[in-house]
């Protein structure tokens, strides 16, 4: 991965000057589904036309509609280490920052990991900050072991997606055999300069080796990895370029680009140093980028977690975001000790309960889902974008979030939250247009509500 800066500057440039009916076409192209190629994406940053705005608005609105339906996949980060040897200086795990640090203890993981699926999760983000020496991939690979080996009355966690610093391929490797879902890793900023200024010392502070990590992860066999930016250290518009130009090269090399984007604002942090966000979006720049990305790539899943607040999440997911974090503990240890003060990744704006946010997404007519069927299917990678491109991937995801809705209500949630889950399915299930598909998801949900669990298609 080689990224060309002054491509993206000659894109931008050449947006600035792109004929309207050149960035017209290119929004025809974004509203059949087709995606779009980088140039046409700077078009899209650039445009001041008032009727070109609306219509991405609209034509992300439309996508989000038609590919991902009411569906909202929920997960939560467990963080379980914030010994880190960089120093980075947005985070509030940067090396120099003073507070006690602390790796949890496998006892400590359960506890953490009881919590989280007590509140209804099936789905983790492992986060970790990096130190070789006190939280090696060892440990990680004994946190995995720990949380699948985790069975309780309501179920397991199903899906343990790992976010940790840039490795090996024989690291990866070790990741793909014990199970992990999707490696995620946000190379923060594509801007070289920036980069360099931002992350003082430490490993990280190598860009190329950092922004080579997907490659060396793809090459270990892991199919699905998730990208992402800190919105706020550069240009929007750059990063999106970035972004999108990553996204260009896996697809182009390994045949399946990410398979979720992240799309961080930078938030402040005891120890950060927030005076280097200097671009921090607008709430309307974030938004229009977000559709963006949308309208750029259709079919692949975007996350917006806790440092938005409720408000601006409930507007992202009507632009394209299809899942999304509750009840977020950013802190290691931050589960079992709420009332813990130490030093968070970042400050959570959202501090809304899972059960909270699930009652709210079904009050706004959406289905809060959580799926972790296609992992388990093997439906990842490559496959898995065949699937969603060809318009099947509607045939196993509305009746997954159907049942997993339905495990959740009758596991998890109170009188409120089952009367409401069960109104959602019935008025739902004809929307499954394969009738042996309705029938069996019909069943399923029955066996459910009979002490049944973790069925899929």
């Amino acid at each position: 991965m080689n990224l060309d800066h002054d491509r993206i500057l000659s894109m931008l440039e050449a947006g600035k000057r792109a004929p309207l009916e050149e960035t017209d076409a290119a929004l025809c192209k974004a509203e059949r589904f087709e995606g779009l190629a980088p140039e046409e994406i700077a078009m899209l940053l650039q445009t001041e036309d008032e009727g070109h705005i609306k219509r991405i608005f609209d034509i992300a609105g439309r996508i989000k509609e038609h590919i991902y339906g009411d569906r909202i996949v929920m997960f939560a980060p467990l963080y379980v280490s914030d010994h880190c040897v960089n120093k980075c200086a947005y985070c509030g795990y940067r090396c120099d920052n003073v507070f006690d640090r602390r790796r949890l203890s496998m006892d400590e993981i359960r506890e953490e990991v009881r919590i989280l699926e007590g509140m209804g999760h099936k789905r983790l983000a492992l986060e970790a900050g990096e130190d070789p020496k006190k939280c090696p991939i060892d440990y990680i690979l004994e946190v995995i072991d720990t949380i699948y080996g985790m069975h309780f009355e309501n179920g397991e966690i199903r899906r343990v997606n790992v976010n940790i610093a840039s490795t090996t391929v024989e690291n990866y490797r070790r990741l793909k055999d014990a199970g992990i879902g999707t490696y995620i890793l946000f190379q923060e900023t594509y801007h070289r300069e920036t980069y360099k200024e931002v992350h003082m010392a430490g490993p990280k502070s190598n860009y190329d080796y950092h922004i080579t990590a997907f490659d060396r992860a793809m090459e270990a066999g892991i199919d699905d990895v998730g990208g992402g930016v800190l919105f706020g250290l550069y240009d929007y518009k750059y990063e999106v370029l970035g972004l999108m130009l990553h996204n260009e090269h896996l697809e182009k090399k390994f045949g399946a680009g990410f398979h979720t984007i992240s799309v961080p604002r930078i938030r402040p942090a005891d120890g950060a140093d927030i005076t280097v966000a200097r671009h921090i979006p607008t709430d309307e720049q974030f938004q229009r980028l977000v559709a963006i990305i949308r309208l750029a790539v259709p079919f692949t899943g975007m996350i917006v977690s806790t440092r938005e607040t409720a408000d601006m999440r409930a507007k992202l997911i009507r632009l394209g975001v299809s899942q999304i974090s509750g009840g977020s503990a950013v802190e290691v240890g931050g589960y079992a000790e709420r009332e813990r003060h130490g030093s968070g990744q970042f400050e959570v704006s959202d501090n809304r309960a899972p059960e909270d946010i699930v009652k709210w997404l079904m009050s706004e007519d959406l289905i809060p889902s959580f799926c972790t069927a296609c992992y388990r299917q093997g439906r990842t990678g490559d496959r898995f974008m065949q699937l969603a491109k060809s318009g099947n991937i509607k045939n196993v995801c509305l009746p997954n979030a159907l049942m997993t809705l339905c495990e959740y209500a009758q596991d998890y949630g109170d009188e409120e939250t089952l009367a409401k889950a069960s109104e959602i399915i019935l008025r739902k299930l004809p929307d499954i247009q394969n009738e042996k598909i309705r029938k069996r998801v019909e069943e399923s949900i029955e066996r459910i509500r009979g002490g049944k669990r973790d069925l899929y298609l």
